[in-house]
């Protein structure tokens, strides 16, 4: 059997699992802005959330419905496109990956991913 036109990690998990956790992983990086995992997780959630970030750059309703589906969180998505998408001034690369060490137990590779441009979250949550 190939494995030609198979995209993306399975990470160890079935399908749903598999969403509920790149969902749940990407939530928490758009709030913390920083998460520390294992490289293949952040190689994988680096993906999706560099797509979901140029579509808050676009704005618009239909694009703000399309990230409340993606990540299951209006609060999420609002602060995406309402905080996050007007303060970076890249075209794409907005995401960096640096490597961490190995964990403790199983010696996983680990890696913390974080946004390039330094983002001011109570900018405009104050307002």
């Amino acid at each position: 059997m190939h494995r030609h036109g198979y995209k993306g990690r399975k990470v160890g998990r079935e399908t749903d699992q598999r969403k509920a956790l790149t969902r749940g992983l990407m939530c928490s990086l758009i709030k913390e802005q920083s998460i520390t995992t294992t490289l293949a997780r952040a190689k994988e959630i680096r993906r999706s959330t560099e797509k979901l970030i140029t579509i808050a750059k676009k704005g618009g309703l239909a694009n703000r419905r399309l990230l409340i589906s993606r990540l299951n969180s209006v609060e999420t998505a609002n602060l995406l496109m309402n905080v996050i998408a007007p303060q970076i001034t890249r075209n794409s690369g907005y995401l960096r990956i640096e490597h961490a060490g190995f964990r403790k137990g199983d010696n996983a590779e680990m890696g913390t991913i974080s946004f390039v441009d330094s983002i001011n979250l109570e900018q405009k949550e104050a307002k």
